[in-house]
């Protein structure tokens, strides 16, 4: 009868166990031997830190939901008609330190200004914690690189509707690329184009009427007065939006959407170089841009400049503007940027092709996108 007793106690105590274990556990070091295990290639043991990082936060949260929960249900509590001020007092001048706790949890990610003085939204907030988008993401990344591009978007997705809880908002940018890039290679251009405009979104020179008036008179300065004229004139650092501005240049010239190239491949080429010129100004002391061939001769003269303009398809963009221009009827725009390609021999097979649309220009043919 005693072993009976026993067993149905450990039954009912085994669930609170296996739910304190996962309390203790800290989730976000399970995420970062997920990491660990995901950068020395064991993919398997990856994905199973991630589920286990999601499981450890979703556990803590809902403890620290009920701890709340448990309070908020006391007679003396629910006199005090939602009142977050009254219950932190009751709190603790009662000393109970599980609910505590559970606003002190709460209150380091979510501005107590923004719970309305209620206790019930402080304990929705709890509730919405429990979603680890970290933990998304990162699984979709070990489905990527083990080529399960379907289930790679799935998390990414994820990740993406649970961006309230990142620890690092700007972070949503790098999810966005990952779904375009994805997008992309699924061929989905489409809904590629839709997720690009929403990072497009975080270009504040790109948006509204002033953007409309800033791309107007940036498109002419660099149209009749040229590059030199154009770098001289404007700067702009905006290293978030740099790579979406080229793939949305890229797929409009390849799909035939040509009057919508142009801009994009400008704001591109715009950020590209006022990156690369910062960075030769803090390598040479007193460098001023006054030449195109001065700034491509010294930015390819030091290494992580010449490194950072491979990894931005810099000579592509200096190609496909030109393309873009030309594609508008605008030949002596395109003529300049194949003029500075065609004697750069770094410039590989973009100075070869340069020098061909100087010869003999064409448009190139339209690659239909399903």
């Amino acid at each position: 009868m005693m072993r009976k007793f026993f067993v149905i106690v450990v039954m009912i105590c085994l669930p609170f166990a296996v739910s304190a274990q996962y309390v203790a556990r800290a989730y976000w070091w399970t995420l970062e031997q997920g990491k660990t295990f995901f950068r020395n290639r064991a993919y398997g043991q990856a994905l199973m830190a991630f589920e286990d990082a999601k499981r450890d936060r979703k556990a803590m949260f809902e403890q620290l939901e009920q701890d709340l929960i448990v309070v908020l249900s006391l007679r003396d509590v629910r006199r005090m008609y939602d009142s977050l001020d009254d219950v932190e007092k009751y709190i603790m001048e009662n000393r109970l330190d599980k609910a505590a706790r559970a606003l002190k949890e709460l209150y380091y990610r979510t501005p107590r200004d923004s719970l309305g003085g209620s206790a019930n939204n402080a304990l929705k907030a709890i509730g919405a914690l429990k979603n680890y988008p970290e933990a998304e993401y990162w699984l979709g990344e070990t489905y990527r690189i083990e080529g399960e591009l379907n289930l790679a978007l799935k998390q990414y997705k994820k990740a993406h509707e649970q961006r309230a809880n990142l620890e690092n908002p700007a972070f949503d940018v790098e999810i966005l690329y990952k779904i375009v890039d994805v997008l992309k290679t699924k061929r989905e251009y489409i809904e590629m184009e839709d997720t690009a405009k929403e990072i497009i979104a975080l270009d504040t020179l790109w948006q509204g009427d002033s953007g409309v008036f800033a791309r107007n008179s940036m498109s002419k300065i660099l149209e009749v007065d040229g590059i030199v004229r154009f770098l001289t004139i404007y700067r702009y650092d905006n290293i978030y939006v740099e790579k979406i501005h080229r793939i949305l240049g890229f797929f409009y010239y390849a799909s035939g959407r040509h009057s919508n190239a142009p801009e994009h491949l400008m704001f591109s080429f715009l950020i590209q170089n006022t990156v690369i010129i910062n960075e030769i100004i803090r390598n040479h002391y007193g460098f001023e841009f006054t030449d195109i061939d001065a700034l491509f001769s010294a930015a390819e003269d030091i290494p992580a400049i010449a490194e950072y303009m491979e990894r931005v398809e810099y000579y592509k963009t200096v190609y496909y503007l030109g393309a873009a221009f030309y594609a508008m009827g605008k030949t002596a725009a395109a003529r300049n940027f194949w003029l500075v390609l065609r004697d750069r021999p770094k410039a590989g097979q973009w100075a070869v092709r340069s020098a061909s649309q100087l010869q003999r220009p064409f448009i190139e043919k339209i690659v239909e996108m399903p």
